[in-house]
């Protein structure tokens, strides 16, 4: 039985909503713009209380809870939407390389199409 407890309570820990003592200034992230559904690229700029202000690495900013911020984890192989060729529609794609600095993404879409570009014109789910 003990096992089991310490089993649920590990499981419970490794599942955890993200608080803000998790993240620093300057740590790369991934934020729900303004709540949304999708998650953009960013830096944090600012922790107070539970609110982090992130800027998004699209140049905006916004200050969301530490339930809607997470570890950047974007990787080749990872599913995103980004603006073709910085336009205003948004295509599903897979990241299939990254600078050393990870700014930049190169992104094979749904469609075949390919593309070198800014993560900043990049979201995921």
């Amino acid at each position: 039985m003990k096992k089991i407890a310490l089993a649920c309570a590990f499981a419970l820990a490794m599942v955890s909503p993200a608080i803000a003592a998790d993240f620093r200034s300057g740590d790369w992230v991934l934020a729900q713009w303004q709540g949304a559904q999708y998650w953009f690229p960013g830096v944090v700029d600012d922790v107070r209380g539970n609110m982090i202000t992130v800027r998004y690495d699209d140049g905006t900013t916004d200050q969301r809870p530490a339930n809607q911020v997470r570890r950047y984890d974007w990787r080749v192989g990872s599913r995103v939407e980004c603006r073709w060729q910085s336009g205003d529609d948004w295509y599903p794609g897979r990241i299939t390389g990254e600078s050393k600095d990870g700014q930049m993404i190169s992104v094979r879409y749904d469609d075949g199409d390919q593309e070198h570009t800014s993560t900043g014109k990049c979201r995921s789910r």
